[in-house]
């Protein structure tokens, strides 16, 4: 009863979100929209950022499972490296897609962006190190600083995401598709004439 309780707060908080913005949104609407009392919800939640935090890591974890299927595909670590980059890609445009006005937060405020990232980099970044490390030990890759390497490929993504979303570089000929396939070739095979 407790988790089902705190989980239809963190969902209608985050339709609400959706709807109004996290801003126009206040914690009375939440327990209102949830037909319980406001004492109810501040026995979960101290505050609306600590809700707002709840629904981000609600998404993250859906984000995370979904790359976490990548981990059990019998393909190669290649294979495995370009999933990754291309689930990624598509689960965060639709997880920013599916949350409506949230949107212009996401895209406005940096300090929202960086706490949403702080909840998922350390398991994405695990994620990736472990895509490296298998390609490693199958000779696939040849990786002196693994750990670093994850580190990189991590915030590098990141820095693509609004670009991604946005498909804010289709005007220059790259598309969504496009990107993932030019941005896995540049990480997996770089720019050196070999």
């Amino acid at each position: 009863m407790v988790l089902k309780t705190r989980d239809k707060f963190i969902e209608v908080a985050r339709q609400l979100f959706a709807r109004k913005g996290v801003e126009n949104t206040t914690m009375n609407d939440i327990a209102s929209a949830s037909d319980k009392g406001r004492r109810t919800i501040y026995t979960y939640f101290k505050s609306k950022r600590d809700i707002f935090n709840a629904v981000v890591e609600s998404e993250t974890d859906q984000l995370m499972a979904r790359l976490r299927l990548i981990l059990i595909n019998p393909v190669s670590a290649e294979e495995k490296f370009e999933q990754y980059l291309r689930v990624r890609f598509e689960t965060m445009r639709d997880i920013v897609s599916r949350n409506g006005s949230l949107r212009a937060g996401f895209f406005r405020d940096i300090r929202k962006v960086d706490r949403a990232r702080k909840l998922i980099s350390r398991k994405e970044m695990a994620l990736v190190r472990e895509i490296l490390e298998e390609g490693v030990n199958s000779g696939e890759f040849q990786i002196p600083d693994v750990n670093a390497q994850a580190i990189i490929i991590t915030h590098a993504v990141y820095g693509l995401d609004v670009t991604f979303i946005r498909d804010s570089l289709a005007d220059q000929g790259m598309d969504q598709e496009r990107l993932i396939n030019t941005l896995t070739h540049t990480l997996l095979y770089g720019i050196l004439k070999r």
